[in-house]
């Protein structure tokens, strides 16, 4: 007989005291409420007096419910030993358990936590910190890393051969007693060497029958696979008992009492969110054989200190190691929590022994944001409800299995996530219920989230991939209600997990979201169902998706009467390019989910992460022509500025591919390149590829960051035809060259209507005057209505600089040398004295006017004769250059000449540009300009527009300024990519 139990059915008005005096159990639950509570303030005592230490945290919902005392165990087992702390539960999953280094950090930190930590004597944060003491610990272990596999396949080869099955049995065997006597010395290990071998012959003997019935009973499955747990928890249990600890182990067979409602269910899915959903622990029973077990095992062990022994008891907490996974039904039978349910034993048995909290020990720092494989930028969340939780879980989350969480909901245990490989971080604390909607929507007013300055309402965005859409429409003669029970009727008669539903009144059309192994079953049922109606004509169609979908959804309490999230949402993910084919809100207003494609799940994601400022907005950006004059000087302002974007402008270039006219290096799956110090040398390395514009447009589609961008130093024909191919990819390109926005008039209109219908970037400023807003103002003047008549100046800063230099003392030779020993001319000096470059930026300011125009289109007044444009010059740039000094030595007299004839007239020689809009007429020429003139006094490194428009008149808009040298066309394109992360980041906020 249990005397606690009788002791409360023979008086119950005891019961009702409880509730204004609690129990210890409740006691100790009830330490960590928080000043808001009317209960903080009471001191509770143990039976020996001891100040119960506040060990859990503090919570702002309701006192939990009053657990029945039937379904937790009595007072010797919840407080064990007399101790003054309540118990402390610890899971540890398989990557933990992994090999037998694995299990001595498992062993250590279980010593280390159970030898008590620093707590606060007072609700002061400030307050002094003392021991807590020893606290009773139990530690719900899984099977060692991969072992449960194994068992598996013992099981699924057993169909086939028998000699393969007992192969795969003794690896999985040796390997777990190789770990065990790695811990422990053969006097402890020798009679548990001799259970697990004994396990192994059972598992033998029962695989053998599975030849003759040719089916594996889910039963057999269930079994086989609980030995994983069972060898792995004697194996920790041996290295705490040679450590000297108190210990023991507990099986949990012996123990946890369930029912299943898929008795025929077997192991479940892996991973599944609801795999185990259908068990129920009988909490009765199991608090009942806790007790057994605790006054029987917990005796001989020495984990449960007799009055005859308590003398001689060091004090030290007793460490409880627990089978996962396992359990029994009320008929004796073993069975299963199913797949990944070790999270579920740890809390069952944390109810039962009314735990402080639970630890479930992982291998990252906490419950992400995100998926970190997939959102490099997620980071660990502090704390989550119960409520949040479930929802991510649900949705994907590698957090806790809904169903796992319902022992700690009834009372309020909370739930630490950490990390194995970190244990100093503080990780995710889950505790709490969410608010409901009446009480959030008491005035009934809803309040933009972004109102809420430094408060995001989201707490994480997750994903759950491969699904399928199955899609009814056009049912609108049957009726919409109709056709909404028979749907959900065919799904549920075969057995089908409905994720989402959406339907469309209008056309009495429903779809819904089902797991991707399910969809063909579904499509059969649902066509099953309405075959007349299809027959008839009464139902439009019955489709499957054939391409793999994604569920993604965003999570978190805040989102309650906040207006504004969905659209952040939605924007996101339109920014992103991601189609968008089935939207869900949930009631409760903590989720919105929506359905894409699994190939753009993680862009989804990353945009969405980024859309709630989880993180900073990240731009990926890949360089072509790195090595380059231009590459060279963007990149080294890159390296300068980096720091400065991320705290002041919010966002961060990610460089994830760089290439020169040869060599290309892309980081693996859009990762960002280490260092961009030496570019040459990274080309160089083995790592690096020949040039491939094909291979390289593969790793941007490959790349999920949303915010993508090109950077095209190369001013190279073959590159500007992929223009149009990235921006349809919905990649943005930024360029200082002239191929694509002076090219053919059919490209450039290509490439503009790809702009505009994937609503992307294409900046192209610095291709004009260097860092000079010539093409900013233009749109400006143009986009507020003002009317452009004529543009004139000078573009070309070779140009500028020779005319600026010549002199009786300066040839025209010695002016074009200097020009390119200063780094102002092209590649190809002839490119700037044919008057070539001025008029290809001609043709760009042209075509922004509307002006259907070509460089051919241009009158040129070219500098150089037919046979030195004409001439073929071979070797270096630099010989090539030295070659065609060499030449146009002979312009030398006939340039002295004009600068003699523009002083005689107190003019200046200046080569200028001009754009008549009313006559479409462009012409590019040298001059002879007078002091009245925009261009008298144009200095030797500077470029000169001047707009004159319907509005100036009287005087014109002058832009000019310093615009040569590689620093300031580096500078232009630098702006043009600040222009565009303001725009992604203003997109978010």
């Amino acid at each position: 007989m249990h005397l606690h139990r009788h002791f409360f059915a023979a008086a119950p008005f005891l019961t009702t005291v409880a509730a204004f005096a609690p129990s210890k159990h409740q006691q100790r639950q009830q330490n960590g409420i928080s000043s808001s509570s009317p209960w903080n303030k009471a001191s509770f005592f143990t039976s020996n007096n001891k100040r119960l230490q506040p060990l859990s945290v503090s919570f702002s919902s309701p006192p939990p419910k009053s657990i029945p005392a039937s379904e937790i165990c009595p007072p010797s087992v919840t407080s064990p030993n007399d101790s003054a702390n309540a118990w402390e539960v610890h899971k540890f999953g398989g990557a933990s358990l992994a090999d037998a280094g694995l299990y001595r950090k498992v062993g250590d930190l279980l010593i280390s936590e159970s030898s008590g930590r620093m707590v606060k004597s007072s609700e002061d944060e400030e307050g002094e910190e003392t021991p807590s003491g020893p606290i009773p610990t139990m530690a719900v272990v899984s099977a060692r890393g991969g072992m449960t596999d194994q068992l598996v396949a013992v099981v699924d080869s057993a169909l086939q051969d028998i000699s393969a099955a007992e192969i795969a049995l003794d690896k999985a065997l040796e390997g777990q007693l190789s770990i065990l006597n790695e811990l422990a010395p053969v006097e402890i290990t020798a009679e548990i060497e001799e259970r697990m071998r004994k396990d192994a012959k059972d598992i033998l003997s029962v695989v053998q029958s599975l030849r003759m019935i040719r089916s594996v009973p889910p039963s057999v499955m269930e079994v086989v696979t609980g030995f994983g747990e069972i060898w792995s928890a004697q194996t920790l249990y041996a290295y705490l008992k040679h450590k000297g600890v108190k210990t023991a182990w507990l099986d949990a067979r012996d123990v946890l009492v369930v029912k299943s409602e898929g008795a025929n269910a077997g192991l479940g899915d892996k991973g599944s969110a609801s795999s185990t959903g259908g068990v129920t622990p009988l909490w009765v029973e199991t608090a009942t054989r806790m007790e057994e077990w605790w006054n029987s095992e917990g005796l001989s062990e020495g984990v449960n200190i007799s009055e005859e022994n308590i003398e001689d008891d060091d004090g030290s907490a007793p460490i409880i190691v627990v089978t996962g996974f396992v359990a029994t039904t009320s008929d004796g039978v073993p069975t299963t929590l199913k797949r990944s349910g070790s999270d579920y034993s740890a809390t069952i048995f944390a109810k039962l022994v009314g735990s402080a909290r639970v630890t479930m020990w992982k291998n990252t720092d906490g419950v992400y944001t995100a998926d970190p494989r997939r959102v490099p930028e997620a980071f660990s969340i502090a704390s989550l409800k119960y409520d949040e939780a479930m929802e991510l879980a649900y949705f994907g989350a590698q957090v806790l299995h809904p169903s796992a969480m319902v022992p700690c909901i009834d009372s309020n245990i909370p739930v630490y996530v950490r990390n194995i490989f970190n244990p100093s971080f503080k990780g995710t604390v889950i505790q709490g219920r969410c608010a409901s909607l009446s009480e959030v929507n008491k005035d009934g007013k809803a309040v933009n989230w972004r109102a809420n300055q430094g408060e995001i309402p989201i707490k994480g965005i997750t994903s759950v991939d491969a699904v399928g859409l199955l899609t009814l429409e056009g049912a609108s003669v049957i009726g919409g209600a109709e056709v909404a029970e028979r749907f959900m009727g065919s799904m549920a008669g075969a057995n089908i997990d409905v994720l989402m539903v959406t339907q469309a009144s209008s056309e009495s059309s429903i779809t819904v979201v089902v797991p991707e192994n399910q969809g063909k079953a579904a499509l059969a049922a649902l066509k099953s169902t309405f075959e007349l109606e299809v027959s008839r004509s009464n139902v439009n169609s019955i489709s499957l998706t054939e391409k793999p979908m994604a569920i993604v959804a965003i999570i978190g309490e805040g989102m309650a009467m906040q207006s504004g999230v969905s659209a952040s949402f939605m924007s996101a993910l339109a920014k992103a390019n991601v189609n968008i084919r089935v939207i869900a809100q949930g009631s409760s207003e903590r989720q919105v989910a929506v359905v894409v494609e699994a190939s753009q799940a993680s862009r989804a994601l990353r945009a969405a992460h980024m859309a709630f400022t989880l993180s900073t907005t990240m731009v990926s950006v890949a360089i072509l022509g790195g090595t380059g004059k231009l590459g060279s000087a963007l990149i080294r302002q890159l390296n300068a500025q980096k720091d400065d974007m991320a705290k002041d402008l919010n966002f961060g270039v990610c460089v994830n591919a760089i290439a020169s006219s040869t060599k290309m290096f892309a980081g693996r799956g859009g990762q960002c390149l280490v260092s961009l110090n030496d570019v040459e040398e990274l080309l160089a390395s083995d790592e690096a590829e020949d040039l491939d514009l094909d291979l390289l447009t593969e790793s941007f589609d490959a790349d999920v960051n949303p915010h993508r961008v090109v950077i095209d130093c190369t001013n190279n024909e073959d590159v500007a035809e992929y223009y149009e191919k990235w921006m349809s990819a919905g990649v943005n390109v930024i360029t200082p060259g002239k191929c694509a926005s002076a090219g053919p008039l059919d490209r450039y209109r290509a490439i503009q209507a790809s702009q505009r219908s994937n609503s992307v970037e294409w900046q192209y400023e610095s291709s004009v005057g260097s860092a000079l807003p010539v093409l900013t103002t233009l749109r400006d003047l143009i986009q507020t209505g003002d009317e452009v008549q004529l543009l004139r100046g000078c573009l070309s800063s070779t140009m500028a600089y020779v005319f600026k230099t010549l002199d009786e003392d300066t040839t025209f030779s010695d002016a074009v040398r200097a020009t390119i020993d200063l780094e102002f001319a092209e590649n190809d000096i002839r490119e700037d004295l044919s008057g070539m470059d001025a008029a290809k930026k001609t043709v760009i300011l042209a075509r922004e006017l509307g002006l259907d125009v070509s460089v051919d289109d241009v009158e040129v007044e070219s500098l150089l004769p037919e046979d030195i444009m004409n001439k073929e010059y071979t070797g270096s740039r630099e010989e090539v250059h030295a070659a065609i000094l060499e030449d146009i030595k002979a312009l030398d007299g006939p340039m002295l000449e004009r600068y003699r004839t523009a002083t005689a007239e107190d003019k200046s020689l200046r080569y200028k540009f001009a754009i008549d809009v009313p006559s479409g007429k462009c012409k590019c020429s040298l001059e002879n300009v007078d002091n009245t003139d925009t261009l008298y006094r144009l200095r030797e490194n500077e470029n000169l527009v001047a707009f004159e428009t319907k509005r100036y008149t009287t005087s014109p808009l002058i832009v000019k300024g310093a615009a040569a040298g590689p620093d300031l066309s580096a500078s232009g394109m630098f702006a043009d990519l600040l222009r565009l992360g303001r725009a992604f980041v203003g997109s978010q906020s």
